[in-house]
């Protein structure tokens, strides 16, 4: 047990082995107004000092200067033309500060680590101005963009690009305002003409599909259905025409999205090719070595080595690209569950593909009916409503279908994604052991969906629940719990009958950032502790609460919403008689800032930007730090003493598996297991004691920011 109490995050994290040490430059061309020399102290605190420095490959740095790094205010001048002046934090530029293209495009605003972070305006070289926030070099929240021939556009960006909803108003007058998605009209909207045209509705890739209704001047109303069929716009509906006597008996409002599409085209989004975190930093010492903007990368001469006690100066933590495995066995032709992958897709492509999208979300008591289940036959040479396929002949359970068509739309799941990211050309990918249940996961090609096999009683259980845990997730849009978005049967024809029932759910873990550590916490000590050696842990291990060796700090309004929804969920599940749940975290791990670390317990002063969380929704790409813990040799202290070093990180997390009830298995392994350890310690427990140990130790391994 002892090795538990040997994984700290300085030793043995894979990100955190090895230093890049910034060497002092040996030539300045200014006085400094203060020095640090070899004879102080080490642990002193090294002076700024001002210089102006020429650097061997013809950059050039002038301003503050601490440790062998930028440090305080400075300008530093690339010889591609490129110039940053601002504000720099142990060699990153951290805060305001300004960046000039050679192009002429600027940007001037917040910087983190490097990257163009928090709120600030950027203006390219062709006129396009946006003011607005951002997150790691993109448009993310909210923002404003003027474009040069007029146009322009206020509201919500994701990633870089138009994303949520946002109103754009063209230079003739004309605008739309609604649903966005990747930078395309894309949802519910309303599209006003200059001249009076209105359409309201449903629209995709900048087009309508869906229910919509178009209005001319004078009143006239279209109302229909709108699809693209063999790339032509189609429309189904019904003409009104106006009381006045003018008014035509029959029009339909084809022109004015065939003609007319080039009134409502959106400008493009400015693709940037030089990224502030591409540019590197040049220093001399004992080798020649460049560090890039953001403290990345090393190159032509790396200069590497283990951080010595005894130094002056800590050094900046080294964070290369970490090449992340991608989960799971892709299912192909000959894998053994291959048939069973082909009879889930054809089962999902018909039981949503025929079902039309529901109108409201209030449902009635029937619909959750466990018995309202639908029963459809797969031949392989097809039936009056399934076609023909290469699998074996089976048939198909669809539970609750419109609960859970329901759900998709409550959860803003858009049918055709849905279709493609489970049925399209890509295989799923099963994950390499079946969890400690006997269950089997399987991921879909996009990561967004995990499709876990269940028991015929969890299936009980979620449908047992099914009502109040519908009315939850609807309550509270920041529910943690996991979203599930179909539960379905395959029965495999033949002398075996045998049933594989199956659950899908949300991926925790769909993100564009790589999950460099995994966690899965329950508040319970007997067992829960990684059974692997240090040699084979990497960013695909779920470690567990004995493997914690941080606890997570959280932004002061973040952290008080987290704890209001840990206490929601919990309190659900206790009502439901559910235990055995977890809280699955995902942690990946930014470069991290010197000066965010404690010295002597006092923590260093922080900017904070309220603007930065705006845009989160709780446990999906949340900024955050975590400080390291070092632990004792009592097993019952699940959470260390901190250490005061922090590192700044992005964090995922959701309470998963909870279809556990706690039946008559449960309270046997309770008094068996009772027998030969703490009662406390064991995770089958009472709901409520479980409850309430979840909470402790959650509000423990979690608390607010400093």
């Amino acid at each position: 047990m002892s090795k538990v109490w040997d994984r700290t995050f300085k030793k043995h994290h894979p990100l955190n082995r090895r230093s890049l040490v910034f060497p002092a430059m040996s030539t300045s061309t200014a006085t400094p107004t203060s020095s640090y020399s070899e004879c102080d102290s080490p642990s002193a605190e090294p002076e700024i000092e001002h210089v102006d420095r020429h650097l061997p490959n013809g950059d050039f740095y002038t301003g503050d200067w601490r440790a062998g790094r930028p440090h305080g205010t400075g300008k530093y001048l690339w010889t591609d033309g490129c110039v940053y002046e601002g504000e720099w934090r142990g060699g990153r530029a951290t805060g305001r500060g300004k960046f000039l293209w050679p192009t002429g495009a600027t940007y001037e605003g917040e910087f983190q680590n490097g990257f163009m972070e928090g709120f600030g305006t950027y203006t390219s070289c062709s006129g396009d101005t946006y003011w607005g926030n951002w997150l790691q070099n993109l448009k993310h929240g909210h923002g404003k963009k003027s474009f040069p021939n007029g146009d322009y556009y206020d509201g919500e960006w994701k990633h870089g690009f138009r994303d949520g909803h946002g109103k754009y108003v063209w230079k003739n007058g004309s605008e739309y305002s609604g649903d966005w998605m990747a930078g395309a009209i894309h949802g519910r909207g309303l599209l006003v003409w200059a001249d009076g045209y209105r359409f309201d509705g449903v629209w995709k890739d900048g087009l309508p599909n869906g229910s919509g209704t178009f209005k001319w001047p004078d009143g006239s109303l279209f109302v229909g259905c709108w699809s693209m069929e063999s790339g032509t716009l189609q429309q189904r509906g019904v003409y009104y025409p106006s009381q006045n006597p003018s008014s035509p008996t029959a029009r339909d409002p084809e022109t004015f999205f065939t003609l007319g599409r080039s009134d409502f085209e959106v400008c493009p989004e400015e693709v940037l090719t030089v990224m502030p975190t591409m540019k590197k930093l040049w220093f001399r010492g004992p080798s020649k070595s460049a560090i890039s903007f953001a403290g990345l990368t090393l190159e032509d001469g790396d200069v590497e080595d283990d951080w010595d006690e005894g130094a002056m100066t800590p050094p900046m933590m080294r964070w290369p690209p970490m090449e992340i495995k991608r989960q799971g066995e892709t299912i192909c032709e000959g894998h053994r569950n291959y048939e069973l992958m082909l009879n889930l897709q054809l089962g999902i492509r018909h039981a949503v593909g025929k079902q039309s999208a529901p109108t409201s979300l209030d449902l009635k008591a029937s619909a959750f009916d466990p018995k309202e289940k639908v029963w459809t036959r797969f031949p392989p040479e097809g039936s009056k409503h399934t076609p023909p396929h290469q699998s074996c002949d089976f048939r198909w359970k669809d539970y609750c279908p419109m609960v859970f068509r329901t759900l998709r739309k409550l959860f803003k799941v858009d049918p055709a994604d849905y279709m493609l990211s489970i049925c399209g050309d890509n295989a799923l990918r099963e994950l390499s052991s079946p969890g400690k249940s006997g269950s089997f996961f399987y991921l879909t090609s996009d990561d967004k969906y995990m499709i876990k096999t269940v028991k015929k009683a969890e299936v009980k259980v979620l449908l047992r629940m099914l009502p109040s845990y519908y009315k939850h997730v609807r309550s509270f849009e920041n529910t943690l719990v996991t979203r599930f978005f179909g539960l379905h049967c395959v029965k495999l024809a033949g002398t075996t009958q045998r049933k594989v029932r199956f659950v899908i759910m949300g991926n925790l873990f769909c993100t564009e950032y790589p999950i460099h550590r995994r966690f899965d916490l329950k508040g319970s000590s007997h067992g829960r502790i990684t059974d692997k050696p240090e040699t084979e842990i990497d960013e695909t291990t779920t470690l567990k609460d004995l493997d914690l060796n941080f606890i997570f700090r959280f932004q002061k309004s973040w952290f008080q919403e987290f704890c209001r929804q840990v206490d929601r969920d919990s309190d659900f599940l206790e009502q439901e008689r559910i235990m055995d749940y977890s809280l699955l975290v995902g942690v990946h791990f930014l470069p991290a800032d010197d000066t965010e670390k404690r010295t002597n317990g006092t923590p260093r002063a922080e900017d904070s930007d309220s603007t930065r969380w705006s845009t989160m929704k709780l446990g999906i790409g949340m900024p955050a730090r975590v400080e390291q813990i070092v632990r004792t040799d009592v097993v019952s202290d699940l959470i260390g003493e901190p250490t005061g070093e922090f590192h700044s990180v992005i964090l995922y997390f959701g309470i998963i598996d909870i279809l556990q009830d706690y039946d008559i298995s449960k309270k046997l392994e309770h008094a068996y297991k009772s027998m030969q350890y703490d009662p406390t310690s064991i995770s089958a427990v009472d709901p409520r004691l479980y409850s309430k140990r979840f909470r402790d130790f959650i509000f423990r391994a979690f608390t607010e920011d400093l």
